[in-house]
C-alpha cells in the first residue's frame, strides 16, 4: 500500500525526489492543498503561496541537473512566527509587530533555506510565545486536527496493520463531529499542527518552558528541545533568554535527528551557542537499549495528572526493561519549585527585553499622544494583550530594588537547586529520565478557558519546565491515542550534548508503537 503523501518521511520523500516520482513542485503544491484543506484550524499566520511555487521550481531545475543542497532540497517546511524572516512579516502573534518584516533572516531559518528546504508560511503562536495553548494570538486559536470534524483516516507505517485496521479506523475517527474544539498545545501550536495535517514536513518552533514539546504531544508528533546554546537563537524574537531554545516539529524521530544535524552548530553572531564542533547524530536502522539506565523520577506523579498518562508512563517503563534497559525510580526534590521559579525569572526577563516595544524605533506606535510618556503607556496598552502586559508588570515588581534579593536572587538559586537535581541523577549513571509531557489529554476549549493563562501555564509546564531550567535536551514522543481518542505523549530528557542517546532511546520506542498518523480525506 502507497505511503500517503502527508505520512511520508524526510528520506521518503529526498528518495522520490531524486528518483523522480515526486517534482518539489508537486510535493509543494500539495502542501498548498493542505494548507487550504484545513484553514478551519487556523494553524498559518502568513502563508507564502508564490514565495514556495517559485522556490520549488527552483528545486526542480537543480535536481534535475544533479546540483542538490542535500535531503532538504525541495522539502516543504513552516516556521513559527518569532522566526524572522527576510521580507516576510514576522508577528509573534501580537499587534505590535503586526506589520514587521525582518530586513534578515534567523539563522536557524536560513540554514534550512542554505538546503533548499522551501517555506510554506509563519505558524499561529501564542503572542509572543506566552501560553500553553495557541489561544492568544491576535489572528486567532489554533485548533487541535484531532476529533476536528475534518474528516481522516488514520495510517500506520506497519503496512500489515493498517490493512487490518484502517477500515475499522477510518468509519470510528471521521464520525467525530464535536461543536467544542481542542487544545493543540502551545506556544508552538501552529507548526504542530501544520506538521500533523501534512501542510508542511517539519516545522520550527521555540521552547521557553515546553513550547515545543507541549504541542507536539497535543499533536500526535515528536518534538525535540535540543540542549541550550546547540542551536543559534539569533534571530528568534526573545522571550527569555537564558531559557529560550530552537525547538524541532516533525513525524518522526529520525527526521527530528537530520533537521538537528542541519541546524546545529556555533553561530558567531550568537554568544551563548557552544564553540565545540557539533558531532552529527546517526542512528542505527535497528537501535539498541541493552543497558541504558532510564530514570523515573517520583516527583512527576503530580496533582492533576490523569490515570491513563500514569498506566501509559508505566506501560513503556515496562517495555523499556522487556528489551533490556534498567529502569529505576529516582528523587528530583526540586522539581515542586520549579514553576514558581520559572514564574518569576520569565517575568523579569520579558520585563527587560520588552522595554524595547515603545513605539518609536519599530512596531506599533499609538496616535495623537501628547507626551513621550503617554506615548509609552498607549502604545503598550494597544500593543500587548493582557498576559503581555501581565507579566511585564510582575517583572518589574520583581526587579524593584526592595525585591530583587526576595524574588530574583532567589529564583536564580533555586534554579540552580533544579539544576543540581538533573545533575545528580546523571551521576549516577542514569542515561535518560523518562517522564509524562502534560497531565493528560488535550482538554476541549470550553474548559480551558475557565482558568486565565497564568494558571494554564503553571499546570501545562510542570513536567515540560525544568528541563529548561536545567539546559538539558528532550524529546516527546506519541504513545497512543486516549479513550477520548486524542494522543498522549511521553518525554525524554538526557545529559547536555547527549542528543545521540536521547533521540536513539526514542526511536527505539517509535519502532515498536507504531503510533498512527492523520491522513487527510478531502
Amino acid at each position: 500500500m502507497a505511503i500517503p503523501r502527508s505520512c511520508m518521511s524526510i528520506r521518503e520523500i529526498a528518495s522520490s525526489l531524486q528518483n523522480g516520482v515526486l517534482s518539489s513542485s508537486e510535493l509543494t503544491s500539495f502542501c498548498i492543498h493542505q494548507i487550504k484543506a484545513t484553514k478551519s484550524l487556523n494553524a498559518f499566520i502568513t502563508v507564502a503561496e508564490k514565495e514556495a511555487e517559485d522556490l520549488a521550481i527552483q528545486s526542480d531545475v537543480r535536481i534535475k541537473n544533479g546540483s542538490t543542497r542535500g535531503l532538504l532540497d525541495g522539502l516543504p517546511v513552516a516556521f513559527k512566527d518569532n522566526f524572522n524572516t527576510k521580507g516576510t512579516r514576522t508577528s509573534c502573534g501580537s499587534q505590535m509587530l503586526a506589520n514587521y518584516y525582518p530586513p534578515y533572516n534567523a539563522t536557524v531559518v536560513q540554514k534550512l533555506l542554505n538546503e533548499g528546504a522551501i517555506m510554506m508560511g509563519k505558524t499561529n503562536m501564542d503572542e509572543f510565545a506566552m501560553g500553553s495553548g495557541t489561544v492568544d494570538s491576535i489572528y486567532g486559536p489554533t485548533k487541535s486536527p484531532w476529533r476536528s470534524g475534518l474528516r481522516y483516516k488514520l495510517w500506520h507505517r506497519n503496512k500489515h496493520r493498517h490493512q487490518a485496521s484502517s477500515i475499522m479506523e477510518k468509519e470510528q475517527f471521521s464520525t467525530f463531529t464535536d461543536k467544542d474544539w481542542f487544545i493543540a498545545g502551545g506556544s508552538s501550536g501552529g507548526s504542530a499542527v501544520a506538521v500533523a495535517v501534512g501542510s508542511c514536513f517539519a516545522a520550527l518552533g521555540s521552547d521557553t518552558g515546553g513550547s515545543t514539546r507541549n504541542p507536539a504531544a497535543r499533536c500526535g508528533i515528536v518534538g525535540l528541545k535540543p540542549t541550550y546554546g546547540l542551536l543559534s537563537r539569533y534571530g528568534l524574537i526573545p522571550l527569555v533568554n537564558s531559557l529560550d531554545v530552537p525547538g524541532i516539529l516533525t513525524k518522526t524521530v529520525d527526521d527530528a535527528s537530520l533537521l538537528l544535524n542541519v541546524l546545529a552548530g556555533h553561530d558567531p553572531k550568537d554568544s551563548t551557542t557552544v564553540l565545540d564542533p557539533f558531532c552529527p547524530v546517526k542512528i542505527s536502522e535497528e537501535p539498541n537499549i541493552s543497558g541504558v539506565h532510564v530514570a523515573m523520577p517520583e516527583e512527576y506523579y503530580c496533582p492533576g495528572m490523569s490515570s491513563e498518562v500514569v498506566e501509559t508512563w508505566k506501560e513503556i517503563a515496562d517495555l523499556l526493561e522487556r528489551g533490556g534497559a534498567k529502569v529505576t525510580n529516582v528523587s528530583m526534590p526540586h522539581t515542586q519549585y520549579s514553576i514558581s521559579c520559572y514564574s518569576v525569572l520569565n517575568c523579569c526577563e520579558v520585563a527587560s527585553n520588552f522595554a524595547r516595544y515603545d513605539g518609536i524605533e519599530y512596531g506599533h506606535r499609538a496616535t495623537n499622544e501628547s507626551s513621550t510618556e503617554s506615548l509609552y503607556a498607549a502604545t503598550r496598552h494597544e500593543g500587548f494583550n493582557e498576559v503581555v502586559r501581565g507579566r511585564i508588570l510582575a517583572g518589574n515588581y520583581f526587579l524593584l530594588k526592595r525585591n530583587y534579593d526576595k524574588y530574583f536572587q532567589k529564583a536564580l538559586k533555586v534554579r540552580r537547586l533544579i539544576s543540581n537535581d538533573f545533575l545528580g541523577v546523571f551521576e549516577k549513571g542514569v542515561n535518560v529520565i523518562l517522564t509524562p509531557v502534560t497531565l493528560t489529554d488535550s482538554p476541549p476549549y470550553s474548559l480551558w478557558k475557565l482558568k486565565d493563562s497564568r494558571q494554564q501555564s503553571s499546570i501545562e509546564d510542570y513536567c515540560t519546565q525544568p528541563a529548561n531550567m536545567a539546559g538539558v535536551p528532550a524529546v516527546s514522543f506519541p504513545c497512543k491515542l486516549s479513550s477520548q481518542q486524542l494522543p498522549i505523549s511521553l518525554q525524554l530528557m538526557a545529559p547536555c550534548f547527549h542528543e545521540q542517546t536521547l533521540l536513539t532511546v526514542a526511536k527505539w520506542i517509535e519502532q515498536r508503537l507504531d503510533f498512527p498518523l492523520l491522513d487527510l480525506e478531502v
